[in-house]
């Protein structure tokens, strides 16, 4: 198993237990001083690797054209999710990284563009990008974490 994926499926499984027991009003709750939600980061997880491994080497998306644009970079929350639309991101969260470690098994990503991050990270191939994804969702993980923190203390 390559190590980042397997880092990546670690932290997607730590960030449900997270996320477990709360309400879908709490998920979907944007706090004073947030510019996103709970529900937004989790799926913004899923677009982002998306995007960061399939667009990025010239493929379609294994995600929807529509729930990409929803949880893309520099999105927001455009209205609560809806039950059904948090299972659709709990089951693409596994089912998204599961297709990766496939298609990279596959050798599929020969055609990677190489790109620069917001961060100033610049990204070569399909093995630069999928190490760069455990880096991006840890940061996503600290959002959640302090979005969590603020709607428990504010009940």
């Amino acid at each position: 198993m390559n190590k980042p994926i397997e880092i990546i499926r670690k932290t997607r499984e730590y960030l449900l237990t997270l996320v477990d027991g709360l309400t879908l009003e709490q998920l979907n709750t944007v706090p004073a001083g947030f510019n996103n939600n709970i529900i937004w980061n989790l799926g913004h997880l899923v677009a982002a690797q998306q995007g960061v491994c399939y667009r990025r080497a010239g493929f379609e998306l294994r995600v929807d054209e529509i729930f990409f644009n929803l949880y893309k970079s520099d999105t927001k929350p455009e209205r609560p999710v809806s039950q059904a639309e948090f299972e659709e991101i709990k089951m693409l969260f596994f089912s998204t990284i599961d297709q990766l470690e496939a298609d990279y098994k596959e050798n599929l990503f020969s055609n990677y563009e190489p790109w620069t991050t917001r961060y100033g990270v610049v990204i070569h191939n399909i093995d630069e990008a999928i190490g760069f994804l455990p880096y991006h969702e840890g940061l996503h993980m600290g959002y959640i974490m302090a979005l969590k923190r603020v709607i428990t203390e504010n009940k």
